[in-house]
């Protein structure tokens, strides 16, 4: 069962974790988990929103592009493992939530699932979607992060609940 918190009430914990070994975003029908290091956790439109970049070299922009919400994760540190693996692996090439033996667990408000052993999770409804504009990023991190010259889609989401296991 989980238990219903304000999803500001996570926001160290939340930070913590992605500046560790990353979260996981869940997108796509099937779902697919992939972990991000990159997100934000705030109010944008007088709404509670938590922001997530999914570059389109990776196999969940697709899904992000179809998808109306998506989950994310936040697992303990037993899965430093499993994150590892959601982050460098593709689920074009692998069924990530059956080589880690993730439950996936239908969306409380949302259609999107959740993976069960998460020790929390937000449910984002997407509200707005932009491609980084290189031109506008400070020079300094589109050398250092976009050598390749494949930025990001920032994807907006109202966070519709956040979940305590």
């Amino acid at each position: 069962m989980r238990t219903p918190l304000d999803p500001f009430d996570l926001f160290r914990e939340t930070i913590g974790k992605l500046t560790g070994n990353g979260i996981i975003l869940v997108a796509g029908d099937p779902p697919n988990p992939m972990t991000i290091g990159w997100a934000t956790l705030g109010e944008i439109w007088h709404r509670p929103v938590m922001t997530v970049l999914v570059r389109p070299t990776r196999f969940t922009y697709a899904l992000m592009e179809k998808s109306r919400d998506f989950s994310v994760c936040v697992l303990g540190e037993a899965y430093e493992k499993h994150l590892a693996f959601c982050g460098t692996k593709s689920g074009r090439d692998h069924d990530k939530i059956r080589v880690c033996g993730f439950t996936m667990e239908p969306g409380i408000r949302i259609s999107t699932p959740y993976i069960a052993e998460s020790d929390f999770h937000f449910e984002c409804r997407m509200i707005y979607k932009q491609g980084l504009n290189p031109d506008a990023l400070y020079p300094s991190i589109n050398e250092q992060f976009y050598p390749r010259r494949d930025w990001h889609t920032v994807y907006f989401g109202e966070i519709e609940g956040a979940f305590r296991k």
